[in-house]
């Protein structure tokens, strides 16, 4: 869980040799933060010449030093941060996440030095209003695009829709609710709306259905105070197959469409597990 399920992608393992000093740096962390039992984000140091953009997701390796175990993680740190952060849930029996529930400060991990990704607001059309909609650790990418200038002055909203079973997965909740406080963003033109649903904790939250669900009857948009239409609206989904997949057909039916052959779209996704 929380990685992402990249097309084309086979998780593997691979010879600690294989492309030492080339393909990845080896990177010390510096924090590791539960947010559940099984829910946990982490800062690692940041090699001096990797770049990404803002929903980028990079490889991750961890293991002993005869093989090692990679995965896809997104990059939840700003751009211009000068360490990486990620999220990950704790799969039980799972290789990657038996090395990831070992890891302390001062730990080391190897870190991909290329980023990768479509997940991008590059990738869409110009609009009005940015809608991010997530699920569990969905919320990663977002937390990188969040903190990016730029789409502080290209859009007048910002709506980050988080879905979780219990209030406890809301992971950066409260650094997401000051971020209009930031002093890069004092003079952005967008507002920020921060709508949390939690599922399964009854009164944690004012909306506690999935989120097609509340899209479909548009309870979702009443508490955006903010129409979802395929003029002004631009979507980004992250999160669970299923969610995905609904999404995507919803948003397909009502003219939304993603991009296609360079032609920017109006919506972008990512499946994670």
């Amino acid at each position: 869980m929380g990685a992402i399920i990249e097309p084309g992608l086979k998780f593997f393992q691979q010879s600690a040799d294989a492309g030492r000093g080339e393909k990845w740096t080896s990177e010390r962390v510096l924090s590791v933060r539960y947010w559940t039992p099984t829910l946990l984000s982490f800062r690692t140091t940041r090699y001096r010449s990797f770049r990404f953009t803002p929903g980028h997701y990079t490889r991750l390796g961890l293991g002993a030093t005869d093989t090692i175990v990679w995965r896809p993680y997104s990059l939840a740190s700003a751009a211009y941060e000068d360490f990486l952060e990620f999220i990950a849930v704790l799969v039980p029996g799972g290789t990657f996440s038996e090395e990831l529930q070992k890891l302390r400060v001062g730990d080391t991990l190897r870190v991909d030095k290329a980023s990768y990704g479509f997940l991008t607001a590059g990738q869409l059309a110009p609009g009005k209003d940015l809608w991010l909609l997530a699920s569990g650790s969905g919320i990663g990418p977002f937390a990188s695009i969040l903190r990016d200038p730029l789409v502080w002055q290209d859009y007048q909203r910002l709506i980050m829709v988080h879905s979780v079973r219990q209030s406890a997965e809301l992971a950066w909740r409260n650094e997401i609710i000051v971020l209009p406080n930031h002093a890069l963003f004092a003079e952005a033109k967008a507002t920020l709306y921060y709508i949390p649903v939690v599922t399964r904790e009854p009164g944690a939250s004012a909306l506690a259905d999935r989120i097609p669900l509340l899209l479909a009857d548009g309870r979702l948009q009443q508490e955006a105070a903010t129409p979802l239409d395929v003029a002004s609206s631009r979507v980004m989904v992250c999160g669970n197959p299923e969610l995905v997949r609904e999404l995507r057909q919803w948003l397909g039916s009502r003219g939304f469409a993603t991009n296609r052959r360079g032609v920017p779209g109006q919506m972008a996704f990512e499946k994670y597990w």
